[in-house]
């Protein structure tokens, strides 16, 4: 009977540890972002500061030392293309980063991702280093914050913001090389639809205005023409459109 009361004590303790679920102090996060032809992701773990100094010499990331940029574990940053950062080309695939701030310029060192564990990239080598100038902020950001701004077809700006601290990373994507071969590719048995998407890009992102109205006319020639299709050829046909 002592056994069993060892054994059932035993069960229960590790029943209770099983179901011990507690909130994250800096919780995870996701997000992805299409630039162009080109997927990205990035997964992190949130900080916050919690009435606490962050940089500096006495903060709690002092300067010229190394930081995962996020909590936990090592920042996730994944590309489903080839993609530029400030002249540093990087292929398709998954990547991390450390950084060692300071008051008016981070490094940021780029690696391969091999795991979550942060502190095994300190004594690798990096793929390449980038310098960020800093932008101080008037508005306080109280948990650290990674996201995408000024999208456009080839490029995008990845801002990291924590504090009165903001960084600006410039990532360029080659969507015109995909944009065209797709549409060399469709344009052997390609359908109005085809056409016309192809002739919206071509307009758009002013790369071949010629191209783009032979595309547009063939569309418009159709006898099930919708009226947007025949507007925007009206839009081709005037100078500076």
């Amino acid at each position: 009977m002592r056994i069993l009361y060892i054994i059932l004590f035993i069960c229960t303790s590790y029943q209770i540890q099983a179901q011990l679920n507690v909130p994250s102090l800096s919780p995870n996060a996701s997000l992805k972002q299409t630039v162009g032809l080109t997927e990205i992701e990035i997964n992190y773990s949130r900080p916050s500061i919690r009435k606490r100094t962050i940089f500096g010499e006495k903060g709690l990331l002092p300067y010229g030392t190394f930081w995962r940029v996020g909590a936990n574990t090592a920042t996730k940053i994944s590309f489903s293309n080839e993609v530029n950062i400030m002249g540093n080309n990087m292929d398709s695939g998954a990547y991390t980063i450390l950084a060692k701030p300071s008051s008016d310029i981070w490094k940021l060192y780029w690696y391969p991702y091999t795991s979550g564990n942060w502190s095994t990239y300190v004594e690798k080598e990096p793929l390449f280093i980038t310098e960020i100038p800093v932008e101080k902020t008037p508005t306080m950001v109280e948990t650290m914050e990674i996201h995408f701004n000024a999208i456009t077809f080839d490029a995008v700006t990845l801002i990291i913001e924590w504090e009165h601290t903001k960084l600006n990373i410039p990532i360029k994507v080659p969507t015109k090389q995909y944009a065209i071969k797709s549409i060399d590719n469709i344009m052997s048995g390609p359908s109005t639809n085809d056409y016309f998407r192809a002739a919206l890009y071509l307009h758009e992102s002013n790369t071949d205005l010629s191209k783009a109205l032979t595309y547009i006319k063939k569309v418009t020639s159709s006898e099930n023409a919708l009226f947007f299709q025949v507007t925007r050829e009206a839009l081709y046909d005037t100078p500076n459109a």
